[in-house]
């Protein structure tokens, strides 16, 4: 698949290469605090990164598991995924690293995403699931159009507890482009 450009972002395939990039984002506990996973050791980082490359190979591929770098820096910075949901419907997902948090990469990032999967895979829905305390992530999706639909209470195990997401939707007839 060719790269996806945003204002500020391009999403392009996971490279084995990523590694180190990729460990400083799934292994740092102020990026995985707010994801459904613990932080990862370097070992379950290369398994999960050689995992979502060899995904990517597939002809009928399960997911769009992208890397987010800057447009003037092929650098992994973070990642964005699309992971289907039911018919012609997608969860979306990103992370971006604690050091270059603020900068507007994860909104244009998941903008870019959220373009590819109604303009170019025809999806029908988009939806978000967010920790009710990262309001950061509850702001990008608000930017982008989404809608708040409810509270799915116990949702995910993580950080040794249970946690309640935030369930956020936006429609192919809602969504401006």
């Amino acid at each position: 698949m060719d790269p996806l450009t945003g204002d500020g972002t391009r999403l392009r395939e996971f490279r084995l290469d990523d590694l180190d990039d990729y460990l400083a984002i799934v292994g740092d506990d102020r990026v995985t605090n707010w994801l459904s996973f613990d932080s990862r050791d370097r070992d379950t980082a290369q398994k999960a990164l050689a995992a979502a490359v060899e995904r990517s190979q597939q002809d009928d591929r399960p997911d769009y598991m992208l890397a987010v770098t800057r447009l003037d820096d092929d650098r992994l910075i973070g990642f964005a995924r699309l992971g289907p949901t039911g018919v012609e419907a997608a969860h979306l997902g990103y992370a971006i690293a604690a050091d270059h948090w603020g900068h507007g990469y994860a909104t244009d990032a998941s903008r870019t995403l959220v373009r590819f999967a109604f303009e170019n895979l025809d999806l029908h829905r988009v939806s978000a699931a967010i920790g009710p305390e990262n309001l950061a992530s509850v702001a990008v999706v608000k930017r982008l159009g989404f809608s708040y639909e409810g509270r799915i209470r116990h949702h995910v195990f993580t950080n040794g507890a249970w946690r309640d997401s935030l369930l956020y939707s936006i429609l192919a007839d809602e969504y401006r482009g």
